[in-house]
This record gives structure tokens, C-alpha cells and sequence, in this order.
């Protein structure tokens, strides 16, 4: 860094803060989102709540993908809106930079950040998202813990039902216990306790549940009247129900890596609609990190407004279009996937129209005099702002005349 020039070091300390700022608070944000909604599903499958940690890690590479080009773009374009308020911009036109010198600084974070997004959606996210799904699937077929709810009666295997009253330490501790057991000859155990916990047993396909302080009735058809016994410890066998292996990973189209992707769109021996659904995300895996390369470009466009104008419209107007791009991408992998349009046309056309806007608005504020790409918008936001404060303060002349 020290042998960078003074001016490349300055923009890069002006771009490397709000951008890390941000790519930090919209993956919270995200993370936030979700968070809620899996508190709810592992609550609803009873699921101890250490596993709603693991499933947000596993989701924090998808996050880091969708928040690297927002945090590229604002950080881009604070900097350079922060060089062109204080008018040092114009004393480094002054002096003879150009904006293509300028550009230095943004396109290295462009590049590195590119081939980090490169890694994520193309090798980390697909292991990660299914490590996710496996969580999920584990939740659903109790492999968790989850299979025992908390009030209601649950079937262990075919002749055994639980019913706890409440559950903590992750569910290996239990109080207020029933349990009800039946073998093939028609004996049946019946035991209440206050309290009970789940030990692990030599065979991985039985536990123990140690039942405290409670009561237990022996029923058979060799009794006349059921056996009643108290005890303060009583340890009852419980085998564990079959759980099925969840599948190999590549039962979804995000669980492949960007090259096994591209193997798959090749095989002739897949169905035509595999072979579509896997080019699709492969295109669009593509098109998402290209993209990044045409961020400085608009994000520098953007930055910086008509002289004698403070104006924020630049900041909201990166955000609507990356947010725009990223949904017209998603909507053109869809169509790529159901095969309505190629998925080569589907995706690098409107690639190619983003590229075309972000040239020409970049084009026009360097290379053309007096060139301000959003000079039109921020007039007629202005227009729109002084009309909505004009409204604004005949409605509280109104109030007060009232």
C-alpha cells in the first residue's frame, strides 16, 4: 500500500470504509430477516436452539454475495461524491488526472472483490447451502433431537409414546415426563417422573431415558391387578427410530460448483429440463460477478451531481438499479430454466443493456463537456421536492387557521 501514490492511497481509504460498512450491515440485515423465520421453524420441528447458529452460517456465504456489489457500489460512490461536494475533485482534474486515472483504485476493488464473489457463488455457497439443507432435513426427521415435542405425545418406533411438559439444556434434560411402552405379548409399562434425561448407550441405535422421582405400572395379561412401583431412579431403553440418509449433494441446481454445472448442461444423458435449469444458474452465476466490473463505471456516474447541488438522488438511484439488475436476472434465469428463451439470450441481454447504460452514463460525464448523466432527474427531483414542501406548508397554514 505504501508504494502506491498518495492520491491512489487516499481514495482507496475513502472507497475501503463505507464499503466494508456497508457490506457488514446488509448481511446483518439479511441475517436479521432470517433469523426470526428460523427461530420459528426449529420452534415448530423442537429442534434445540444452538442449530438456528448453524443454518445462519450456512447462509452467510449467500448473503456475502448479494451484499459485495452493494458495498462495492455505495463505497465506489460515497468516496467520489465526498470528492466532489468538497470540490477536490476538481483540483485533480485541475492538476491533469483524468477520470480513466482515477478509476485505478476502484476497478482493483472491483477485481479483487469479483474473484471473491467468483469463489463464494461459485464453489463456497454450493457446499454451504447444502449443509443447510441438510440441517433442515435432519430438523424434520428428528436427527436433531427434534422428532420429541414439547406437550405433545410422540411416537418412538411402534410401540412407544413420549409426552414431555418442558424441555432445556437443548433438550437432553426433561420434566414432567410420561411414557408408554408395549411389547408383542401384551405386557405394557407406563411410568410418570418429575424429571429425566437422555444418555447415550453403546448401541447407536438405542438410548436411555433416566427417569427421576416418579411412578411406574406394570401391565400383563399374567397380572390380575397392574404392578404399581415408586422410584427415585429408573432407567427405560429406548430404540431409536430408523432415520433415512439425506441425499447427495446436487439434488438442486445451487448445490452444484460453477464447473460441475457446466458439466451438467453438457450431459446428453441428463433430461432436457436438467440440462436447462443448469445452464440457466450457470449463466446467471456468471452474469452476477461480471457485473461487478460495471459498477465503478455507474457508481462514479452517479456520484457525483450538478455543481451547486447536494443532492442524494445518485445514492438511491445505485441502489434501485443493482437491486433492478439482480431481479431482472433472477427473472431471466427462471425463463431460461422453463425453456421460453435460451438461457444465453435470457441472461446476457439484459447484461449487455446494464453494460450499455453504465458505459454511456460514465462516457457522458467524463468525455463530455459539461456531460451530467443525472443532471435530468435531479431537476425534476428538485421540482418534485419544492412542490412537496410548497403542499407541505399550505397544509400547516390550513392547520393553524383551523
Amino acid at each position: 500500500m505504501n508504494r502506491l501514490p498518495a492520491i491512489d492511497r487516499y481514495i482507496a481509504r475513502l472507497i475501503f470504509f463505507p464499503m466494508l460498512g456497508t457490506l457488514v450491515l446488509s448481511a446483518m440485515l439479511l441475517v436479521l430477516e432470517k433469523m426470526l423465520r428460523l427461530f420459528d421453524f426449529v420452534a415448530t420441528e423442537g429442534g434445540p436452539v444452538s442449530v438456528v447458529w448453524r443454518m445462519l452460517a450456512n447462509l452467510i456465504p449467500e448473503y456475502l454475495s448479494l451484499g459485495i456489489p452493494i458495498g462495492l457500489m455505495l463505497g465506489i460512490l460515497l468516496a467520489f461524491r465526498r470528492l466532489a461536494t468538497s470540490s477536490e475533485l476538481d483540483v485533480l482534474r485541475g492538476v491533469g488526472m483524468s477520470f480513466g486515472r482515477l478509476m485505478r483504485v476502484p476497478y482493483a476493488f472491483a477485481f479483487a472483490l469479483a474473484l471473491l464473489n467468483l469463489a463464494i457463488v461459485g464453489f463456497i455457497q454450493p457446499y454451504a447451502r447444502y449443509a443447510y439443507e441438510g440441517l433442515q432435513f435432519e430438523l424434520r426427521s428428528g436427527a436433531l433431537g427434534a422428532s420429541i415435542k414439547v406437550g405433545e405425545f410422540t411416537k418412538l418406533g411402534s410401540r412407544m409414546t413420549l409426552r414431555i411438559e418442558e424441555s432445556y439444556n437443548d433438550g437432553r434434560s426433561l420434566r414432567g415426563i410420561f411414557v408408554r411402552g408395549e411389547n408383542s405379548d401384551g405386557q405394557a409399562v407406563s411410568a410418570t417422573a418429575a424429571q429425566g434425561q437422555f444418555l447415550a448407550t453403546d448401541d447407536p441405535n438405542t438410548i436411555i431415558l433416566r427417569l427421576t422421582k416418579g411412578v411406574l405400572i406394570h401391565e400383563s395379561p399374567k397380572f390380575a391387578v397392574p404392578r404399581v412401583l415408586t422410584f427415585d431412579n429408573h432407567d427405560l431403553p429406548i430404540p431409536l427410530p430408523k432415520i433415512e440418509a439425506f441425499r447427495l449433494r446436487g439434488g438442486a441446481d445451487r448445490e452444484l460448483t460453477i464447473p460441475e454445472l457446466f458439466v451438467v448442461g453438457r450431459d446428453r444423458n441428463e433430461s432436457l429440463a436438467t440440462r436447462l435449469e443448469t445452464r440457466a444458474n450457470f449463466h446467471f452465476r456468471i452474469v452476477e460477478v461480471a457485473s461487478m466490473f460495471l459498477i465503478p463505471l455507474l457508481a462514479i456516474a452517479l456520484a457525483i451531481p450538478p455543481k451547486r447541488s447536494t443532492s442524494s438522488l445518485g445514492v438511491f438511484l445505485s441502489i434501485v438499479i443493482l437491486v433492478t439488475q439482480h431481479k431482472i436476472n433472477q427473472y431471466a434465469e427462471d425463463l431460461g430454466a422453463r425453456g421460453t428463451v435460451d438461457p444465453i439470450l435470457a441472461l446476457w441481454v439484459p447484461y449487455l443493456l446494464f453494460a450499455a447504460l453504465a458505459i454511456w452514463m460514465y462516457y457522458t460525464l467524463a468525455h463530455v463537456p459539461g456531460g451530467q448523466p443525472i443532471g435530468a432527474l435531479e431537476r425534476v427531483a428538485a421540482k418534485a421536492g419544492g412542490r412537496i414542501k410548497a403542499l407541505f406548508r399550505l397544509f400547516q397554514r390550513k392547520q393553524a387557521t383551523a
